[in-house]
């Protein structure tokens, strides 16, 4: 599968008429962009400065507040990691080793499967057709509620598995302790990742945002308390940050209930949802296949890095690294989300000239910020260890790393928002073949060739997979610069008509 490209392809306008019903509480998908770009009376640099405006005013109303919500949830699992840090060296491995090692398989896992809710209900949204978002919702949910029960094996047997690989003993004992405090998460993840796309299809993002700052809040407090006060340790710290994840699906579903902004698109719990699972599924399989290869990517550089001399200090050193580097990612997985929803949305409503300006601004807009933290980073690079770590050994070791800290946070500020390009227009199967190529053959054997055979070390091990990460972005780059997005409108509204089951019911040469 590969993105559409057909030069002078004509397209339809969207194939549904918008409902009558529920218009007063749903903001629907706006022409205003769309014409101003297809307004030839009017010169070049007048279109492009009076479109930035009105995209502008787009991303921060969408992005900011799903950068927010992003940043809250990474700080709610990274303020554990730093609980468990002020526990002691080997605790902090241990936290780290659990978290990136085992706890993002899953998360990633998950989150590449709820991607297939981001593509249908996006375009969905843009098309109209509200009711269908609903039951998108209910079926990832049960797809990844089934996921997580073998995933739970992952979990139970992490301490085998982590020595298998190589990881130090004590290192692994203690991870395994910390990652069954986190098997409840797996499912919280499989009811949060449907109902966030859902919300994020229809611009919904702030409540989201209110949702994960009171749930950070209360997640610090239990979390001071269950582990230093009441002495639980690691598998104290990982059932609160279990139960916190359960807090942001709870509240965010209560949202769903009641608001009047998901009256139309809610139409409450259905059997059709158990229809077209396997269809479904496959969707679903293409969209985790392409964000694993990405969420796993440098998680595997933490699990290589524990097969080096001196372990304990290079994963305590990598793991404050990629902890900073998840920061300013989850600033642009926020744009992501805003690529995502502003590209499905305008091909589901038929916009190809607004998509492609979509796709330039806010990758414009997520490359200058990312700029501006991989700076900061250069210049803070021998302070930013203590907020982790009191220990001076490991923080001469994360100033080493600094520079190619920044250079991936740059690179982070144009490939996660591509990838939601990718996923706005259902381009997933065609980048998990990208991602395989560039990250497994490419990335990994050159980080193991500089990092062991050159004995670089960590350095050598990062410089390698830095390398996979730019091509992966070059490639991506080109093609949304030759994508023609008047075929890809036509492609949304074909795969519009397949999922909208009531629809082909009634009529099933739709589909022809």
């Amino acid at each position: 599968m590969e993105p559409s490209n057909i030069e002078g392809s004509e397209f339809d306008e969207p194939l549904l008429p918008a409902l009558k019903s529920g218009l007063s509480v749903i903001e629907t998908v706006s022409p205003r962009l769309e014409e101003i770009l297809s307004d030839t009376r009017r010169s070049y640099f007048q279109r492009l400065r009076d479109a930035s405006k009105v995209e502008l005013a787009i991303l921060l109303k969408l992005a900011a507040p799903a950068v927010i919500v992003y940043l809250l949830t990474n700080v709610t699992s990274t303020s554990t990691q730093v609980f468990c840090g002020h526990l002691g060296n080997l605790e902090l491995a241990a936290a780290a080793l659990g978290n990136t090692g085992i706890q993002v398989f899953a998360y990633g896992l998950m989150l590449g499967m709820g991607s297939a809710v981001e593509t249908l209900c996006g375009q969905a949204y843009g098309a109209h057709r509200y009711n269908m978002l609903g039951i998108y919702l209910q079926r990832s949910t049960i797809l990844l509620m089934a996921t997580g029960v073998p995933l739970m094996l992952i979990y139970i047997f992490s301490e085998p598995l982590l020595i298998l690989i190589g990881q130090a003993k004590d290192i692994a004992a203690e991870a395994s302790i910390f990652v069954i405090g986190l098997i409840p998460q797996i499912f919280a993840y499989a009811a949060n990742f449907p109902i966030q796309k859902f919300l994020q299809a229809q611009s919904i993002v702030a409540p989201s945002a209110y949702i994960s700052l009171a749930v950070l809040a209360i997640h610090l407090l239990l979390s001071w308390l269950v582990i230093f006060k009441l002495g639980f340790g690691l598998i104290g710290a990982a059932l609160v940050l279990s139960l916190s994840w359960w807090l942001v699906v709870i509240f965010q579903f209560i949202y769903i209930l009641f608001s009047k902004r998901c009256k139309s698109t809610w139409k409450g719990f259905s059997t059709q949802a158990f229809t077209g699972l396997w269809d479904f599924f496959k969707l679903s399989a293409a969209s985790a296949i392409m964000l694993c290869l990405e969420t796993w990517y440098f998680q595997i550089l933490v699990l290589i890095s524990g097969l080096l001399d001196n372990a304990e200090i290079a994963l305590d050193s990598l793991s404050i690294c990629m902890t900073i580097s998840g920061w300013v990612y989850m600033i642009s997985i926020g744009f992501n989300a805003a690529a995502s929803v502003r590209v499905s949305n305008e091909l589901g409503a038929g916009h190809p000239k607004a998509a492609a300006f979509s796709v330039f601004m806010v990758t414009a807009t997520s490359t200058v910020i990312a700029i501006f933290f991989g700076i900061l980073v250069l210049i803070f690079r021998q302070d930013i260890s203590y907020f982790f770590t009191e220990g001076t050994t490991v923080a001469d070791a994360v100033a080493e790393l600094c520079p190619y800290l920044a250079a991936s946070i740059l690179l982070n500020g144009i490939q996660p928002v591509l990838s939601g390009v990718a996923v706005g227009c259902g381009w997933q199967a065609f980048v998990a073949y990208v991602n395989i190529g560039c990250f497994y053959v490419v990335g990994i054997p050159l980080g193991c060739l500089l990092g062991f055979y050159f004995n670089l070390g960590v350095q050598g091990i990062w410089s390698g997979m830095l390398g996979g990460t730019l091509l992966q972005t070059i490639i991506l780059i080109w093609t949304s610069w030759r994508t023609k997005w008047e075929k890809e409108v036509e492609v949304a509204q074909k795969r519009l008509l397949t999922w909208d089951d009531e629809k082909v019911k009634e009529d099933p040469h739709l589909l022809n």
